[in-house]
């Protein structure tokens, strides 16, 4: 059998080495990226503020996959065709037997008009990089901020990290009482970050915003952003002397350039509950790449869950095993996103909050949220713990 993965981060890391690992000694496990390097994305919060380089949270790719006995083809994946089972890159056409679908997203920057020429975003190396270099500058001739999510953003998180990380900045600096520092999101209250929010988190984060006197506008959308303000769908405008927004993602294009998948008007795989495509049953999902339903509705403005890292390494192992049984003529495991436990830690300028719940979407059993005011060190260590598991290729652990 020989299992194709597209995408090498997160979910393709881990579906890659554990089909490799799980199945039979003959079985080929070729991974397609244009990326030679793991990102450890959750890390990028903290490139604009010079607390990690970009080069501490990447990991070479090419020989883990080696040594585990996984074909790493670095080129970049242009569409799929599932009746041919051929998937067409820019190095030439690639068969298989099995397909696992696990792209990153693409980043849809023009989401109003402005947002991509003035907003800055931190979600990839090089705009990390340009949102450092912008800071800088602000160092020197601080002035009002917007910072936050816009409408159809799933991403809240990240946002929330940045914002706290940048409130914390501006205090070392000497600047925090120039710094007029706006929060925006489509959120229907605080603490929501796509997932219904939980017990306590409205409370907790009214409180943080109100200690770092932070002003907050929630179930608002960006109408348009020009050099100087940023215009909202309340009809207030908000001038800005720095601003970073987290945008809506998109589907990869891989997929989007696909018709025969049949993909989500945003580009998203549709699949069951198993990751298993409806209509190709040798066409798997995990990660970002999956479209899942959403047990809530969004207020005023639309905005969607997030597709965080832990989520995306879970749904890559279920997607493995259940390549193996459907080879087995097995059961397979079905466990909707929505089931999969939250574990999350937020950080919030060397401070942090810790997630979790058995269900990263509501009905749960338990969910709890532990602030830790004194220290990120929960952040830090497990950032040290999954880069160690990345280098050693243990994909099996949690």
């Amino acid at each position: 059998m020989k299992t194709v993965v597209i995408g090498g981060n997160f979910a393709g890391f881990t579906a890659a080495l554990e089909l490799k690992r799980k199945g039979d000694k003959d079985d080929e496990v070729v991974v397609i990226d244009r990326s030679p390097n793991f990102l450890f994305i959750p890390s990028l919060i903290w490139v604009p503020f010079k607390r990690r380089e970009v080069k501490d949270i990447t990991v070479p790719k090419a020989k883990i996959f080696e040594d585990k006995g996984v074909h790493f083809l670095q080129t970049e994946a242009l569409s799929i065709d599932p009746d041919a089972q051929v998937v067409k890159t820019t190095e030439g056409d690639v068969s298989y037997d099995q397909l696992v679908v696990a792209t990153g997203p693409t980043v849809q920057y023009d989401v109003a008009p402005g947002v991509k020429e003035f907003a800055h975003y931190i979600g990839t190396p090089d705009r990390a990089m340009e949102t450092r270099e912008a800071l800088d500058r602000f160092k020197d001739n601080p002035g009002p901020v917007v910072i936050g999510a816009s409408q159809n953003a799933g991403c809240m998180g990240a946002g929330y990290e940045f914002l706290f990380n940048f409130e914390k900045w501006c205090r070392q600096n000497g600047i925090r009482k120039k710094v007029d520092i706006h929060w925006i999101t489509p959120e229907t209250f605080l603490g929501h970050f796509g997932i219904d929010g939980m017990t306590g988190a409205q409370t907790m984060f009214k409180t943080f915003f109100t200690l770092f006197n932070i002003h907050y506008h929630v179930e608002v959308a960006i109408e348009k952003m020009d050099e100087s303000h940023v215009y909202l769908s309340d009809g207030q405008q908000l001038p800005y002397s720095f601003s970073m927004i987290m945008p809506p993602f998109l589907g990869a294009e891989v997929v989007r350039n696909s018709p025969a998948l049949e993909a989500t008007p945003t580009g998203y795989m549709p699949v069951g509950e198993d990751y298993r495509h409806f209509k190709y049953p040798n066409v798997w999902s995990a990660g970002l790449a999956v479209h899942f339903s959403l047990p809530w509705k969004p207020g005023k403005v639309p905005f969607f869950a997030p597709k965080t890292g832990y989520p995306s390494d879970v749904t890559g192992k279920i997607v493995a095993e259940n390549i193996l049984r459907a080879k087995k003529g097995k059961e397979l495991i079905r466990k909707h996103w929505g089931k999969i436990p939250a574990l999350c830690i937020m950080d919030a300028g060397y401070k942090e909050v810790i997630i979790v719940s058995n269900h990263l979407f509501k009905p749960r059993a338990f969910a709890i949220m532990m602030p830790n005011i004194f220290n990120d060190f929960s952040k830090v260590l497990f950032e040290k713990y999954f880069l160690w598991k990345v280098k050693h290729g243990y994909a099996m652990l949690p």
